[in-house]
Parts: C-alpha cells; structure tokens; sequence
C-alpha cells in the first residue's frame, strides 16, 4: 500500500475517533475514488504515489468547482463545506507555484520553443510539451495554459 493511501487511512480513522463528520467523510469519498481507480480496467492493480496523488488533485478539484457552482447558485452554506473539503484534500499535495514562479518556467520554456523556431500563438503546444512535464501536479492545467498563452501574445 502506498504510503500517502495509508495516510489518508489512518488519518479517517482519527476522524471517525475524533466524531470529524466533514474530514471523515472527505476522506471517505477520496479512499472511494483511489479504491475506483485501482479496479478500473482489466485487472486491479496498487496505485502508485503519484497516481494517488492525481486522484486526490481530481477530487480536489471537483470540490473546488462546485463550491463555484453553489456560490453562483446562492447556496453558500453548500458551497463553504465544498470549499473545506476542497482544503483539506489539497494538504495531502505538494505546494502549488505561486504565480511568479510558473511564470518564470513559461518564459524560460518560451525562450526555448522560438529558439526552436516556434513563434507566436502557434508555439502554445510546443510551450506546453516542455512546460507540462516541469509544472505536473504543481500548477493546474487551466492556469499553465493561460499563462503560455498572456506570454505568447506578448
């Protein structure tokens, strides 16, 4: 088992103990999905950390946007315990970029795609094969994506 699952399950049992509804049923849900994703396919497999981590990121995500969608719909006390949850899931990943340092990476990734011959609006999916490795699971796809895209207009 990897070490991050077996994290989350100690850390829902802490939660059951402590009577934690919002934490343990975060959880819950997360172990669902990583458990969902290991039966997936032909044969069940053990994800590794980084598939694991993934998941999380998908869950986290998840939460994130309808937290978005309950706040537009006027359900705010829906969309604070989406955006908890959202908070605890995302204490299991690795620190996200600050806008200054994924910046720096897309301009340095820039500079390698017109040295390469890439220019303009068109050079976006040569930007992204180099950034994508650099940023993976330390900045949202969305994010990157706008940042290449305010660099290559200039």
């Amino acid at each position: 088992m990897t070490t991050l699952k077996s994290k989350l399950k100690e850390d829902l049992t802490t939660a059951m103990r402590a009577r934690d509804e919002l934490t343990a049923s975060t959880l819950r849900l997360t172990l669902t999905a990583i458990t969902k994703e290991e039966v997936s396919g032909k044969t069940s497999r053990e994800l590794s950390g980084d598939e694991v981590r993934k998941v999380i990121a998908k869950e986290a995500k998840k939460r994130r946007e309808a937290a978005e969608a309950f706040a537009q719909g006027g359900r705010t006390e829906q969309a604070e315990r989406e955006r908890a949850e959202g908070e605890l899931l995302d204490a299991y990943l690795p620190k996200q970029l600050s806008d200054e340092e994924l910046t720096a990476i897309v301009a340095q990734a820039v500079e390698e795609a017109r040295s390469a011959g890439a220019e303009g609006p068109r050079a976006m999916g040569a930007v992204m094969k180099i950034v994508a490795p650099k940023v993976a699971g330390l900045a949202e796809g969305g994010r990157v994506a706008a940042t290449v895209k305010k660099l290559l207009a200039g």
